[in-house]
């Protein structure tokens, strides 16, 4: 079921917060040692939230809408008195003492804290395989990767684990692990959330947003996490609308474009190709009106991206030196372990390979000689990107992708390769890039049986028009039918105790 159904039971007292809550973590305890979603399981705080909810509730208090629902947080969100790792060696000892704006506004809204989810180190992979604590697994097949940089946080919707979770989205990493896991992930438009206690990546790219299990959950958890913030200078000052007030509206008579630069990628899987072709073809059932553009750089967005956020990266990092917070590799030999060479160390034992690997392209590209040849170019690339998008919504109100080239690939098939796993984001870019809203709905299941993922952008802000469109799409395609699935876990028989004891990263 999802947030309106859990809420309304909850106020009728048929289910108590309590009992969801246990739900949820006794399914954690059965299904996370092989999928690995989460970092650390909450117990003892997502009970004492949930007991705060039911008592409200026997006082007669108006309740706030995710009132007693459980949800997950991507392990770069700060959360006060909570450790938070991004996944890093790092941060493995760093426990925020404030709380991000977007978590605070979620435990505001009344929802419950399950745990804080696994990633790509700092956020930076597409397979949440660079994580310093272990891989996650796609509940759809073990042997798959979940996608990444949000992973764990799309793994754990997908698996039941909790109602939604939130992920964050530099380049994707939002969108494609939804694709890979098949749920829905929202990425919203740039400032339409704050990034205020998100640990930084890419601080012109980076955007907070949604996993659910239906378009209907996106907007509702959108609702509360977005809105001004003046903490945040990057945060929209608009009004934030009701997204879920549309999401009945026909959609008859809206024009959808089908992007021709990204069906005729090299790489495309054919599968992938056919189910977003027929999702277009059902849209069009609809009453959409199907047009065909150009974005002319479109396939420029990944050679742009891999300039733009390993250097904004190598900027945002450089503050772990081993001497403010976080990690410090032990002394060196005697009489040579000065400022310089100790901070050398941690970061050599802090970092994993692939952020070290994009902090050195970063630094690279920034360097004087190179920063016009490489940043101020791909800058440009980048205005030039949004440009192609300007002009194709002057004659449509969506557009149309696959979400990824391929469905999940096996776990350690990039292992050597970091370009072909740069690739599986090649889709997903450009709307980073350009600030836009996109969003991935599951549109269909390839010969294995692994999810495929619809993208569907619109103009800055337009997320009300985004949403509607997704919503439309998903309740007549129905591709989650509730029924049985291919699954390789087995349900649970009777309650299964949830795990006890101080929440601790895995080694």
């Amino acid at each position: 079921m999802g947030i309106a159904e859990w809420r309304e039971q909850l106020r009728r007292g048929e289910v108590s917060a309590r009992e969801l809550t246990d739900r949820h973590l006794a399914r954690i305890a059965a299904v996370d040692p092989t999928v690995h979603a989460f970092l650390e399981v909450t117990t003892e705080r997502a009970r004492a939230d949930a007991d705060r909810i039911d008592s409200a509730r026997a006082a007669g208090e108006t309740l706030p809408p995710l009132a007693g629902i459980p949800l997950a947080i991507k392990d770069n969100l700060c959360t006060r008195g909570i450790r938070t790792t991004c996944s890093s060696r790092m941060l493995e000892t760093f426990v925020p003492p404030y709380e991000s704006t977007v978590t605070e506004r979620l435990w505001r809204a009344g929802a419950v804290l399950l745990g804080k989810t696994n990633l790509d180190e700092f956020a930076m992979g597409s397979s949440t395989e660079t994580s310093a604590f272990g891989a996650s697994r796609n509940p759809w097949n073990p042997d798959r990767v979940p996608g990444g940089s949000s992973g764990g946080s799309a793994a754990a919707v997908a698996a039941g684990e909790c109602i939604g979770s939130l992920g964050s989205d530099t380049g994707g990493s939002i969108r494609q692990p939804a694709s890979f896991c098949g749920v829905v992930g929202l990425k919203p438009t740039y400032g339409r959330v704050s990034r205020w206690g998100l640990v930084a990546f890419a601080s012109s790219l980076d955007q907070v947003g949604p996993f659910s299990s239906s378009v209907a959950d996106a907007a509702e958890l959108l609702q509360v996490i977005a809105g001004e913030d003046p903490r945040d200078a990057t945060c929209l000052r608009a009004p934030v609308p009701d997204y879920s007030a549309d999401l009945e509206k026909p959609v008859k008579g809206l024009r959808v474009g089908l992007i021709r630069e990204c069906f005729d990628q090299e790489g495309l899987d054919p599968a992938v190709k056919a189910s977003v072709q027929a999702a277009a073809a059902q849209l069009e059932a609809l009453g959409c009106e199907l047009v065909e553009v150009s974005c002319p750089r479109f396939n420029d967005g990944i050679a742009t991206y891999y300039v733009i956020a390993p250097s904004e990266a190598s900027a945002n990092l450089a503050r772990y030196d081993g001497v403010k917070y976080g990690f410090r590799a032990a002394p060196g030999e005697p009489g040579s372990d000065g400022l310089a060479a100790m901070t050398a160390r941690s970061r050599a034992e802090g970092f994993g390979e692939e952020v070290q690997r994009r902090i050195l392209i970063g630094t690279y590209a920034l360097s004087a000689g190179y920063v016009d040849a490489y940043y101020r170019k791909a800058q440009q690339v980048r205005t030039l990107i949004r440009r192609d998008f300007d002009r194709a919504f002057e004659t449509v109100d969506v557009l149309l992708t696959p979400t990824s080239p391929t469905t999940a690939f096996p776990s350690g098939a990039h292992a050597g390769d970091p370009l072909a796993m740069y690739l599986a984001d090649l889709l997903t870019i450009p709307a980073n890039l350009a600030g836009l809203p996109a969003i991935s709905v599951p549109c269909g299941f390839d010969a294995q049986g692994l999810p495929i993922g619809l993208q569907l952008i619109t103009g800055v802000l337009e997320e009300p028009k985004l949403l509607r469109v997704a919503h439309q799409y998903e309740q007549a395609a129905r591709v989650m039918e509730p029924g049985p699935r291919r699954r390789w876990w087995p349900e649970p028989e009777g309650p299964v105790p949830p795990p006890e004891g101080p929440p601790r990263p895995r080694p």
